[in-house]
């Protein structure tokens, strides 16, 4: 998987940052077609390419919709498959709609776009498919999802079966041209998942064998992902990380990364306690 991060802070639903506990995963596609990411995820981070268009998701309302998802998948500008996280996981999409039993928004449902072709292209299909399997894997392994249990990994066409999401079609208008169900997808993302199961096994292995300096890099590197999110809303409310920034304590970046013990041990002596 190619997961890469483009925040989409202008997006009214990322502004409203309304909390959830991810509990499943809703697959979309476009409808148009256009596979190049540029389309929907800006600013242009050098491997995206410019949208001179101005019709990204990167607005208040794009389209003149309220949508947003959590993540893209589609083309580069060079052509290579990469997946864009644009919203935290675990804030509310606007990704669903609703239906005659509610909205999967508000269920808990991670929402993600596959950038639709012409739909004949079996080479793209392939990429993107393995990329969403791959996404999948990794967010059920985030969040402990089982991916095989009824109504954790679902499409919109089958939500909207459900009267959890509107009235749309995707996936099953794409995948059965290539010989795919979502019954394949579910189950190629259990697959994907014990993989990696076994995967982090060797990993821990490794780790085992690390040199103190080693297992720091790596520990280092693992919170990269996290070093762009923004301050929560219940965080921002309190005020407390506004103060201790003001006060010298920290220097206001990276609010949501893991400390470690020598920042710690800072902060403290920054307060004359050690």
């Amino acid at each position: 998987m190619n997961l890469r991060t483009c925040l989409l802070t202008k997006n009214q639903c990322y502004k409203a940052a309304v909390r959830i506990q991810p509990m499943g995963i809703m697959v979309h596609s476009t409808g148009a077609n256009n596979p190049y990411l540029k389309r929907y995820v800006q600013p242009d981070d050098g491997l995206l390419g410019k949208n001179p268009n101005g019709n990204h998701w990167n607005q208040p309302y794009p389209d003149g919709k309220k949508v947003c998802v959590h993540a893209f998948i589609g083309k580069l500008e060079n052509g290579a498959i990469a997946t864009y996280q644009t919203l935290p996981w675990t804030y509310r999409g606007w990704h669903s709609g609703a239906g005659r039993n509610g909205s999967a928004n508000n269920m808990g449902y991670l929402g993600f776009e596959i950038c639709e072709d012409s739909l004949a292209d079996r080479t793209y299909f392939n990429k993107v498919y393995q990329e969403a399997v791959e996404l999948s894997a990794y967010l059920c392994g985030l969040y402990h999802l089982d991916p095989r249990r009824d109504g954790v990994v679902l499409c919109h066409a089958e939500g909207a079966q459900r009267g959890i999401a509107s009235n749309h079609g995707d996936v099953l208008h794409w995948f059965p041209k290539h010989g795919k169900s979502m019954d394949d997808f579910r189950a190629d993302v259990a697959a994907q998942l014990r993989e990696e199961d076994q995967l982090d096994m060797t990993i821990e292995e490794m780790i085992q064998k690390m040199t103190p300096e080693q297992a720091y890099r790596l520990s280092q590197k693992a919170q990269l992902h996290s070093k762009d999110l923004p301050e929560p809303a219940w965080s921002r409310k309190e005020g407390h990380w506004q103060r201790a920034t003001q006060a010298g304590l920290v220097d206001g970046t990276a609010p949501e990364r893991a400390m470690r013990r020598d920042e710690v041990i800072a902060v403290l002596g920054r307060k004359g306690l050690v």
